[in-house]
């Protein structure tokens, strides 16, 4: 997740991991280990492509490279986000490495490049920088230079070749500031120019469970930046996982529930939440791009809509257009053809279509007689208006009244009565 913090100085973006351990919330059966493999299709996929030639860069708290499962599988990048930890701490890489071991399930002759723009939860840096920006006061170096780290790392996995960036973090739904950044969105832009794939978790906070302390459900970026797939997360019964976030921008949905994935203390360990369905999306992408390397981000984000296994009615804001079919988005990217969407300069006529039809029409000059007779009836009527308004001022006479009359009414004769005003 991306918790922003506000002190009177700046904004400060303090980067937080996404992923819910499998013992969190009520008991549930655990479902069978490896169980997204299966409900993906992709040991189908498999046999058409395995990620060759593919990187996928992954933004988050650091990869323990000598890790079996991921030794000789990662490329070291730079740790935009600092803090003083170390690998070998607890706090270093335990969100991260837990996603390149997703990603790598899913395209095993993908190589990963690791960069870190993450604190994990437990991580003493991301405590001070919350407790800084709680107190009010200005920033200190290290969160200034957290708040740009994203944007940083998405620049440098663009520039080093990346044709994927998994970023399985969002938003924290209890910022207390705007989520949207102007360099987060213009790094997401530059990468997307330069034919980057670009995924992103949905979020944590889509539970409906009213003691569930994160059940804001809010916005999160960077899923909800234009050009950046965002992924729900489903569980081993095909529904959303109870946390995923509800929004129109979800995409597609991947498994998120009972995720084994490797452990940075050098074991296994199993996991849910957004983030890992957001690693598994990204291993799919891989795994399409090796069979087509010049699939376009719109065809690649076109080709797993299409072939999703698709909710009902086609489409939902709980799992966007359905879950994740490996086997049939791969078999799908092999057979699309060169983007017909490209600039390209104007070399047809002068005008578009059959251009003018007719010379320009022009109008005759106008005849000044027939401007002054319409001035002089203007004038005219001006007086009469203006005639009109004093005779509605004048003040009228006033009527004084008589003395009681004593005989029968004026006009008429006596109708046998007392007359008008007496006896």
């Amino acid at each position: 997740m991306i918790r922003r913090l506000v002190s009177p100085a700046v904004l400060v973006t303090v980067l937080v991991a996404g992923l819910i351990p499998a013992g969190a919330g009520p008991a549930a059966a655990e479902a069978p280990r490896g169980w997204e493999q299966q409900v993906m299709k992709v040991p189908a996929a498999h046999r058409l492509g395995q990620g060759k030639g593919i990187t996928v860069a992954v933004l988050d708290s650091g990869v323990m490279r000598d890790h079996p499962e991921l030794r000789g599988r990662v490329t070291a990048g730079p740790d935009f986000i600092g803090g003083g930890a170390e690998p070998g701490r607890p706090y270093w890489g335990e969100h991260g490495t837990a996603m390149a071991s997703s990603v790598l399930r899913v395209a095993p002759q993908a190589e990963v490049l690791d960069v870190r723009v993450l604190w994990d939860e437990e991580d003493p840096a991301r405590k001070r920088a919350e407790q800084a920006a709680e107190s009010g006061g200005p920033a200190d170096e290290q969160s200034v230079k957290a708040a740009g780290a994203l944007a940083e790392g998405i620049r440098y996995a663009a520039d080093k070749g990346a044709q994927v960036i998994s970023m399985s973090l969002g938003s924290d739904e209890w910022s207390l500031g705007s989520d949207y950044d102007e360099l987060t969105a213009s790094a997401v832009d530059y990468a997307l120019g330069k034919g980057v794939v670009l995924l992103a978790s949905a979020g944590n906070g889509g539970s409906t469970d009213p003691l569930e302390v994160d059940a804001n459900n809010t916005v999160a970026y960077p899923a909800a930046y234009p050009g950046v797939i965002a992924v729900a997360a489903m569980g081993p019964g095909g529904a959303r996982a109870e946390f995923s976030q509800v929004h129109t921008y979800n995409q597609i949905a991947a498994p998120g529930v009972d995720i084994y994935a490797a452990d940075n203390g050098g074991g296994y360990r199993m996991g849910n939440g957004t983030s890992p369905a957001c690693a598994l999306a990204a291993g799919t992408v891989a795994l399409m791009l090796s069979r087509n390397p010049g699939l376009t981000p719109r065809q690649v984000r076109d080709i797993l809509l299409r072939t999703a296994q698709k909710p009902a009615g086609g489409y939902n804001v709980f799992v966007g257009f359905g879950l994740i079919d490996a086997a049939a988005a791969v078999r799908a990217a092999g057979a699309a053809g060169k983007s017909e969407i490209e600039a390209a300069p104007y070399k047809g006529d002068e005008y578009f279509g059959d251009g003018p039809v007719a010379p320009p029409t022009t109008n005759p000059p106008i005849d000044m007689s027939y401007v002054a007779v319409g001035g002089a009836a203007a004038g005219v009527g001006l007086l009469f208006l203006l005639g009109a308004a004093l005779l509605m001022r004048r003040p009228r006479a006033r009527r004084v009244p008589g003395p009681p009359m004593s005989g029968p009414p004026m006009g008429g004769p006596s109708m046998g009565g007392p007359s008008m005003g007496g006896r």
